[in-house]
């Protein structure tokens, strides 16, 4: 069995707020801050309703039967269609368990929007049982099934005001949580060209997210105490024989978290 752990970051679609506001002679960072301005008039917060976000990195973890990766789907020139088309392929190739947090309320959704705007074909994604009858009572959409867990929804027993982030959860059983970046930080990033930094946050992200994962495995008797240890394990060699600089401080944070 395949498992995928994902997550995605994005910016301001700045393209669309140019023609939803008229906003055609402004700069990025201009149209951007008044997006936020008027969702934040709107609603009382300025985080853009999803259709509004653009996806410029997905980093996943995944583990198949025999190996341990990590990585960001194409590089920093690869447009966002690429970055979508390449994450949906790999559904429609090794039909995974994806693992998210909060995937169901925002990167799932986010992907759906931005999927129908660059006519992005997932058909393994949106599979109910029509074809696959064994997707009948597991799929990727429906909110109670297993093919999609999205701990932050699950852990919080599907209530609201149960809810934690990812940076508390990861922090409370001792993983590094966020490093480096917070989310807030992405666009002012994003704006001065600091791609690369935000492919390795959300490479971060997605650690801490398989880290929970596993603890949440052995939490509902997936895994054993010592299976737990040995894939805690692997993710610690993982780590180790990596040369990225972000990967090593995510180490260093770690034992010293």
């Amino acid at each position: 069995m395949n498992t995928l752990i994902f997550d995605i970051e994005t910016v301001p679609d700045t393209e669309l707020g140019r023609r939803l506001h008229g906003l055609h002679d402004l700069s990025d960072e201009q149209v951007g801050q008044i997006m936020f301005t008027k969702r934040r008039q709107e609603v009382g917060s300025d985080f853009l309703s999803h259709e509004q976000h653009r996806v410029i990195a997905i980093s996943v973890v995944m583990r198949s039967r025999d190996s341990l990766k990590l990585w960001s789907l194409g590089d920093e020139g690869s447009t966002e269609k690429e970055l979508i088309e390449r994450f949906f392929e790999g559904l429609d190739k090794f039909t995974p368990d994806l693992v998210s947090w909060n995937g169901t309320g925002f990167d799932l959704p986010v992907l759906n929007y931005r999927s129908l705007l660059h006519g992005v074909t997932a058909s393994r994604y949106w599979e109910t049982g029509d074809s696959d009858s064994s997707f009948r009572y597991s799929n990727y959409l429906s909110r109670f099934h297993w093919r999609h867990m999205d701990l932050m929804d699950i852990l919080s027993g599907f209530q609201g005001r149960g809810r934690a982030s990812l940076d508390d959860v990861a922090t409370l059983l001792g993983f590094p949580g966020k490093a480096g970046m917070q989310g807030s930080e992405v666009w002012p990033a994003y704006l001065r060209g600091e791609l690369a930094s935000i492919r390795a946050y959300c490479e971060s992200d997605v650690l801490n997210t398989y880290l929970i994962y596993l603890r949440f495995e052995l939490l509902r008797g997936r895994l054993s105490a010592q299976e737990h240890v040995r894939e805690i394990g692997r993710v610690r060699t993982l780590l180790e024989e990596s040369g990225a600089a972000h990967l090593k401080e995510f180490a260093a944070a770690w034992r010293a978290a």
